[in-house]
């Protein structure tokens, strides 16, 4: 038998062997998802199309980052060119010095040879970012860096194969092979059975390293390479954010919410295998950013860590390939070492206004092997998930923006929530006291529901009727708990109703007959009493034949714009009043005569924003108001922080860290405002707190886009300065 032979043979043994492998450790973990809840994967349609290739082959959130967007897009793309020239190294080693047939064989050599170089510098910046610059957000060690070193270990031995090759086959210097034919010039007198061994060996080494790489793959965190874009084709299709609908009916139901890791659906656990744990969603987490316990990343890597551990005991199947080959899944603990870096952004004074790495430190001591406990005698949460982590969750969904391969964050943490509540009864005193007030009188103080309509006898001059006063209404006014009852949110609803009035708006209000939305219920957990309120409010609007709802809260709007839909609402229009007071400036009906001298930051709402896509009205309203200057905050608009009050944390106390409004206060005094303009009675609440923080409330007001625009249409006027007393 000859050498090329016995080549032949042992090149088709190890292909062979490491594809198996491959296949194995990922049918393992195939079983492991499925022993989640079944659900229906929805493949993206034609307009979920442009989404999926934008995100897959344009990298778009990935670019969130510049800089390493293009790090990563030089190696996405760098990997796909050099699959090409893997095939045709192959061929050179198996026939001996032949190659591909290709047309402009020169060129495709060439474009091998830069990519490689490209990829080099890619990974030398990757190491960089993760040892120099040290980013917190970025783990550091052994394991993580690993794909450093295969990726430096391919790339230099295509070099030298193809650099040993030249010399072997006594091949002159080309342009069109600059570094293989420099590396050929180092070795002049090499002998030529000697250059074929050399070339035979690096060949050798790339494969292996190649084989090994692609078994690594399934059994670490750059699964994503194959996870990652399923999990974005099956990704959801309907409105980001929107929670599932619980059958709360369902007689065969052992539980409700989740307890148990096989209480996730199998799409949920996809999430868990496709994150790349970039540290991306906990940089801009304002719980992670504020000191709380919460990390985004850790709850998916922790899932992730408990599914694999559970499902390998359930199965009977070990994740690891070949047995114990990466020290049985213990990448538990972590070393204090890797919190050290930049995560920090400071205020004037030069304190952080927000910093991760506290949580970082927290998560790295406290998620430690517990090697005398079985996996399925973990409890999932206080074992895997702690309460203080749930708890700490806006639900702002920042995490989930950021996310570069489609992973959902708030939907698993509303679940566990959900289960805490409806099976535990285990929620923060001040939140289950909120709760009950709704659950009692319709809102969160527990104040009387006869009181819900006192606001409108505060505006003179200016009718505010009911339905059935007005039972010809085009718009039914959504007050809400927030613009009926809080002393300052109360100016919103005034400023609004004076709007729609001059604007010859047809419009009305339910009075003592409305009822919570029931958002902080449903992100609280507490989908009984959500789906209460859906179907208590749902059947007074048909009652009083409501066909367009406008409200001044973005916590309503997209619960009834988007989750109402499916208790029954149907045919019905939702706008948020910023939506619709745009539409009456451009229609001529809304005329802002009055200049409004004031530098104004604007803080997007997370449930406007990033959960409905409304970004430009706001913005609109504000630049058409004579005097304004529109500023912005260096986190504004998709990437724009929390003011704290999402997820039912209006209601309930801080208890760690930094107050999350206080930061976001900071981060809107930086481009130095004399307002800060909200479109939310939530966030509004929370500026004007945070300005009271820092002291400055008396030269940096917080006012709602209404309140702004009402001084735009109606100038200072006595009754102006009297709505704007108090509160």
């Amino acid at each position: 038998m000859g050498w090329q032979t016995a080549n032949w043979l042992l090149f088709v043994a190890a292909v062979g062997y490491g594809c198996y492998l491959f296949g194995k450790a990922v049918y393992r973990r195939v079983l492991y998802v499925k022993l989640g809840q079944a659900t229906e994967f929805k493949v993206r349609g034609r307009d979920g199309t442009g989404t999926f290739l934008s995100q897959v082959f344009g990298q778009k959130k990935l670019f969130k980052d510049l800089r390493s967007g293009l790090m990563h897009f030089v190696v996405f793309y760098g990997f796909i060119v050099l699959q090409f020239g893997a095939i045709d190294l192959i061929v050179k080693g198996l026939t001996a010095g032949g190659h591909l047939p290709l047309p402009a064989y020169e060129l495709f050599g060439l474009i091998q040879e830069i990519t490689v170089l490209l990829i080099l510098v890619a990974m030398g910046y990757a190491a960089y970012r993760r040892y120099g610059e040290k980013l917190s957000r970025l783990k550091r060690g052994w394991k993580p860096s690993l794909v450093l070193y295969f990726i430096f270990s391919l790339m230099l031995s295509v070099l030298l194969s193809l650099g040993f090759e030249r010399v072997w086959l006594d091949l002159d210097y080309s342009g069109y092979a600059p570094v293989s034919s420099a590396i050929a010039r180092l070795f002049p007198h090499l002998p030529v059975a000697a250059a074929q061994a050399l070339f035979y060996l690096f060949w050798w080494l790339h494969l292996l390293i190649l084989l090994a790489f692609l078994v690594y793959v399934p059994q670490s965190k750059h699964f994503h390479l194959l996870t990652a874009p399923i999990n974005i084709w099956l990704g959801r299709a309907e409105t980001p954010g929107k929670l599932k609908k619980l059958d709360l009916e369902d007689e065969e139901a052992e539980s409700f919410g989740v307890g148990k890791i096989e209480e996730f659906t199998q799409k949920q656990m996809l999430d868990f295998y496709a994150c790349v744990e970039c540290g991306r969603c906990t940089n801009v987490c304002p719980a992670s950013n504020t000191g709380k316990a919460l990390s985004p990343m850790h709850l998916i890597t922790k899932l992730r860590d408990h599914l694999t551990e559970k499902g390998a005991a359930v199965t009977g199947q070990s994740p690891w390939v070949p047995e114990l080959a990466f020290g049985g899944g213990a990448a538990k603990t972590h070393t204090l070492a890797e919190i050290a870096g930049r995560a920090v952004e400071w205020n004037a004074e030069g304190d952080p206004i927000t910093d991760i790495r506290p949580t970082l430190a927290w998560q790295q001591v406290s998620w430690t092997a517990t090697p005398d406990t079985s996996p399925e005698q973990v409890e999932l949460i206080g074992g895997v998930m702690t309460e203080d982590e749930i708890w700490a969750c806006t639900t702002c969904r920042n995490c989930e923006d950021q996310c570069p391969v489609g992973n959902g964050h708030v939907d698993k943490i509303v679940d566990l929530r959900r289960h805490l509540v409806l099976m535990q009864g285990s929620i923060p005193h001040e939140g289950q006291r909120a709760l009950q007030n709704i659950e009692r009188q319709g809102n969160p103080w527990g104040l009387s529901r006869s009181d819900r309509d006192k606001w409108t006898g505060e505006i003179e001059g200016v009718r505010v009727p009911t339905v059935r006063e007005n039972p010809d209404f085009e718009y039914l006014f959504f007050v809400g708990s927030m613009g009926a009852y809080d002393l300052r949110a109360r100016k919103i609803s005034r400023a609004l109703a004076r709007l729609l009035n001059v604007a010859g708006v047809s419009f009305a209000i339910l009075g003592n007959e409305e009822r919570n939305s029931g958002d902080t219920p449903r992100r609280m957990g507490n989908e009984m009493l959500f789906q209460q309120l859906a179907s208590d409010n749902i059947e007074t609007f048909r009652k009083f034949g409501v066909r367009r709802i406008v409200t001044a809260c973005p916590h309503t709007f997209n619960t009834f714009k988007n989750e109402y839909p499916d208790f029954g609402l149907e045919d019905v229009e939702v706008l948020h009043h910023t939506q619709l007071l745009d539409r009456l400036i451009r229609e001529g009906k809304l005329r802002p005569r009055y200049e409004v001298k004031e530098r104004i930051a604007y803080h997007d709402s997370c449930y406007l924003g990033r959960y409905n896509n409304v970004y430009d009205e706001p913005r609109n309203v504000l630049r058409a108001i004579s005097g304004v200057e529109l500023v912005e905050m260096a986190r504004s608009r998709e990437n724009g922080m929390c003011c704290g009050a999402g997820g039912g944390m209006m209601w309930m106390e801080e208890t760690a860290g930094k107050r999350v409004n206080l930061a976001r206060t900071e981060q809107a005094l930086a481009v130095k405002p004399t307002v800060i303009g909200s479109a939310c009675p939530y966030c509004l609440t929370m500026m004007e707190d945070g300005t009271k923080m820092k002291e400055v409330a008396d030269d940096v007001r917080a006012k709602d886009i209404a309140e702004i625009l009402e001084q735009a249409v109606f100038g200072d006027s006595p009754l102006h300065q009297n709505h704007s007393i108090g509160g």
